[in-house]
């Protein structure tokens, strides 16, 4: 029976297999058989690097999460756009990762799991604000396209309702709830100099809804 070698080439064949599982399946319908059979690894092997078929969920999830970071820093460090603009092109690509390939077929089984809801909580105060909507706030404020009194406390606010609140997905809600969401969060937003939500992105967000 075929092993990788390496134990780290053994939890990246795991995690490979897995989320092409969990995009195409669904992660429900994805058994543990289904992994070991794909990767013709043994029920031991897998076994010795994920507890369960949560824990190479979980795992799946924390390495998109590393692949979002990379592609949210591109955005906050480009050149040449205001504040403002910047943190519209940010907002713009979050919900394009988290509707892209088979994403949204693992989220409904992801928010389920209360430690998956723990980690996105950190995730949004600890790196998600500071590090990407943070600095672009006060990039806007000292180029006079975002006014804000409280840069650090909006970050939180504007990352908390736009991952948790306003997300159909991790929200269960009809396209018009949806709809009235997203024209509360650019009332809202409207006060600080900018607006986030366009018609298509909207649509985009309510194209998503699950009964």
């Amino acid at each position: 029976m075929a092993r990788n070698k390496h134990p780290e080439q053994t939890v990246q064949l795991i995690l490979d297999t897995a989320s092409a599982l969990f995009f195409q399946k669904g992660y429900d319908k994805t058994t543990l058989q289904d992994i070991i059979d794909a990767t013709k690894l043994s029920k031991g092997a897998i076994y010795h690097h994920f507890a369960s078929k949560e824990a190479i969920l979980i795992a799946v999830a924390d390495r998109m999460g590393e692949y979002n970071c990379a592609v949210l820093s591109e955005v906050r460090d480009r050149k040449g756009l205001t504040g403002a603009e910047k943190l519209r092109e940010m907002f713009r690509t979050a919900v394009r990762l988290s509707f892209q390939g088979g994403i949204v077929n693992m989220l409904p089984f992801l928010i389920e799991n209360p430690k998956f809801m723990a980690l996105q909580m950190e995730s949004i105060l600890n790196e998600a604000a500071p590090c990407y909507a943070l600095p672009i706030l006060r990039e806007g404020i000292a180029d006079g396209s975002i006014r804000a009194d409280y840069p650090e406390q909006l970050a939180e606010v504007l990352l908390l309702l736009s991952d948790l609140w306003l997300h159909p997905v991790l929200r269960p809600s009809t396209p018009e709830q949806v709809r009235a969401r997203c024209a509360f969060y650019n009332q809202l937003t409207r006060q600080y100099g900018f607006e986030l939500l366009d018609d298509d992105l909207i649509e985009a967000m309510a194209g998503f809804c699950r009964s």
